[in-house]
């Protein structure tokens, strides 16, 4: 089954986001939450890599046990940074090899201690370019993009960070992922500019269940999510992580339901490696009808 057809008109596509552990250990600790995560039938796992490309292998090694282990469809992260067009290129003949899916192609961030992107020399300087080569020399993979419902942070206004995102999916993009947000509203206005730009192909909201205030303040400062006062106030009223974890917990297990309620064609779970948090939430949600999960094999 391909991308596309995961997110069919009669499908919910689920899926889980992981990165790559910097210890053995930590590899051991992530198969045992995966363990966990597979138990819902996700439709298909992605895995990011470290600023710079810096553990591109290890994403890789990461897909290809996911993919092996739970027969699941897996998407790898792809950016723009540090990488000439031949090296993205070999990267993409390497993910090839190993069986990997779909990529998830993304301009990137600018390396730690740089405050703008610079396109390496011999380098893509936008997403769009990468889905172009990627659609272009690449075409068995389906094609992941990201989303912005609170606008990316250097874009200078929601008009302009929606041409960017509609020259990707124009480019070839089978799917818009957003990043995480916390207020459903933003959302659905995303969405309903979407359309009216002319960008068609499924929008799949990014949640993160929230289970620590200070954690979740430094990811949004990040990237520019906006915390609803009402989330805040009832974590604050938590000094103990149990108490914060419910909270938070509760709070996701809302959200995903009203977005389920208004129709989205999936979810995606930023599950920072961990599984606690997110199986609670879908053991507690009503999830519609389901196309995909994991195949026999």
């Amino acid at each position: 089954m391909s991308l596309k057809a995961t997110y069919g008109s009669d499908k919910f596509a689920l899926s889980f986001e992981l990165f790559p552990p910097k210890t053995a250990q930590g590899t051991v600790a992530l198969f045992a939450h995966l363990e966990q995560l597979v138990k819902f039938a996700p439709d298909f796992v992605t895995c990011t890599y470290g600023a710079g490309g810096s553990t591109q292998t290890k994403t890789l090694d990461i897909v290809e046990q996911v993919k092996r282990r739970f027969h699941v469809r897996v998407a790898s992260h792809l950016t723009c940074v540090g990488s000439t067009t031949d090296e993205l290129r070999q990267y993409l003949a390497d993910a090839s090899r190993r069986g990997v899916d779909d990529i998830v192609a993304l301009r990137g961030d600018p390396p730690q201690g740089e405050t703008e992107f610079i396109p390496p020399v011999g380098g893509l300087r936008y997403a769009n370019e990468l889905v172009t080569l990627i659609r272009d020399e690449f075409p068995r993979f389906g094609i992941v993009v990201g989303g912005y419902p609170e606008k990316h942070a250097e874009a200078p206004s929601f008009e302009v960070d929606l041409d960017n995102l509609r020259r990707k999916v124009d480019a070839g993009a089978d799917v818009v992922v957003t990043q995480l947000f916390y207020d459903n509203a933003d959302f659905l206005r995303f969405c309903e500019r979407c359309v009216q730009v002319g960008i068609h192909v499924p929008v799949v909201p990014g949640i993160l269940p929230v289970t620590n205030l200070s954690q979740v303040q430094r990811i949004t400062s990040m990237c520019g999510a906006r915390l609803p006062a009402r989330l805040v106030t009832e974590l604050q009223a938590h000094n103990d992580p149990v108490g914060q974890f419910q909270v938070g917990v509760e709070y996701a297990i809302r959200q995903v339901s009203e977005l389920i309620q208004h129709g989205v064609p999936g979810i995606h779970f930023y599950v920072l490696n961990k599984s606690q948090a997110t199986s609670w939430v879908l053991a507690a949600t009503d999830l519609p009808r389901r196309g995909g999960g994991i195949r026999d094999g």
